[in-house]
């Protein structure tokens, strides 16, 4: 590994010291969100059993979560503009585990809901200004290697959230299950604040007034391309939702009969994510956005497809393909973000991953209406619709990047400063 230096512009150059201690520190910011956020997602059906709830009632555990942190993400991004980028992101992840515990420790559903809804408020300071602050921060030769590292940190947090909880709650309780994953996040939070270099690219703008931000983020969805993106991460996270959040209640039930474990184990799929995240933010450095999107989006649907055979390998192939197109996509569509934003980044962030997760918020629970009236086949039904509508945005985002020109793969829009 080579010494520290800064490149001419200031940036961490791809291989540097700093570039890899940026890099594991957004590593273990992306574990911590994912794993605290979607921890619940194994634990639906024994709290619709231990709570006498539906399995959609059940899915507010994780829909309230998402919901507050869609909210949470507007005021971030904003707070973020004036703020040290690194410790907005470490008091996020501190607060949402302590809120996490809390939920852990309570008895009663209402509880429950209310303590999630809490950490979901609480982690909307990282995956904001986790972005903006890698593009801000990382020589454009290697922004995408980062985000898809950042993402493939998400995808290792949603994995070992998931699995963990299983394991730990079948053996023991899901009080049990959520307290341990709380104090491993407390200590990912340690080693965030350790590795990560404060913000040099970032424009201090104290006390932008709030007109000034409403103005930044009306120009931004006026933009012929942005909108286009937001759409994309709203369709992309609502069907991956969806899919896992009901797959646990399709797998416990005859004909496959499997235990929470067993399950918890299918959540492995995640490791296909964390090598296609990464993959894909290097080939779209190399090849462009457009066509690793548009390969993201059909390899999802060709998972949706996969899971209606009436077997286990079926089931099981179809999430692994799934969680690849969903990784891809997702690592293309937020570094595309990062690279059409220009001076508000953290603006641009912010309004991806408001539609990002209200998007997960929204068609999450709507799906259960599907389970719960139709079955399987209605989820995989209701999932291949909206990713029609996101292979339509992603063709449209391509068209237009051939016509405007868009950069060259690898050069990224360089940090502005306003």
């Amino acid at each position: 590994m080579s010494a520290s230096k800064p490149s001419p512009s200031g940036w961490a150059l791809p291989g540097s010291r700093t570039y890899w201690r940026i890099n594991i520190a957004l590593f273990l910011a992306g574990f911590s969100t994912f794993s605290l956020l979607y921890c619940v997602q194994p634990l639906l059906p024994q709290f619709a059993q231990q709570f006498h709830v539906s399995p959609a009632a059940s899915s507010l555990t994780l829909s309230l979560s998402t919901g507050c942190l869609a909210v949470a993400i507007l005021c971030a991004g904003a707070l973020a503009e004036g703020r040290d980028r690194r410790l907005v992101m470490f008091g996020s992840m501190t607060l949402a585990a302590l809120c996490n515990l809390a939920a852990a420790l309570l008895p009663d559903w209402h509880g429950l809901l209310l303590a999630r809804a809490l950490a979901g408020l609480s982690l909307g300071g990282v995956p904001a200004v986790a972005m903006a602050y890698l593009a801000e921060e990382i020589d454009p030769r290697g922004l995408g290697l980062s985000i898809g590292l950042y993402v493939s940190g998400t995808a290792f947090g949603g994995m070992a959230g998931r699995v963990l909880t299983s394991i730990i709650a079948d053996v023991s309780s899901w009080h049990m299950a959520m307290g341990s994953l709380s104090v491993l996040c407390l200590v990912a939070a340690a080693g965030f604040a350790l590795l990560l270099p404060p913000s040099r690219h970032a424009v201090r703008r104290q006390g932008l007034p709030l007109a000034e931000h409403l103005r930044i983020w009306q120009r931004q969805l006026r933009d012929p391309h942005l909108p286009l993106l937001f759409a994309t991460g709203f369709l992309c996270m609502g069907v991956f939702v969806t899919v896992y959040n009901y797959a646990g209640f399709r797998l416990m039930a005859p004909p496959f009969d499997l235990s929470p474990t067993q399950i918890g184990l299918i959540f492995c799929a995640y490791v296909f994510g964390i090598a296609s995240s990464s993959l894909a933010g290097g080939m779209a450095d190399r090849l462009g956005q457009a066509p690793v999107l548009v390969a993201g989006v059909l390899t999802t649907a060709a998972g949706v497809l996969l899971s209606l055979l009436p077997n286990l390998a079926g089931a099981i192939g179809g999430i692994v393909l799934l969680t690849i197109g969903f990784f891809m996509a997702h690592s293309v569509a937020s570094g595309w973000v990062g690279r059409m934003a220009g001076a508000h980044k953290g603006h641009a962030a912010s309004l991806y991953l408001l539609a990002y997760y209200v998007g997960s918020s929204v068609l999450g629970s709507v799906g259960g209406w599907f389970w719960e009236h139709g079955g399987w086949g209605a989820v995989c039904a209701f999932a291949l619709g909206a990713l029609a509508i996101m292979l339509a945005c992603a063709l449209r985002l391509r068209a237009g990047a051939r016509q405007a020109g868009s950069p060259a793969p690898g050069q990224a829009t360089a940090p502005t400063q306003a």
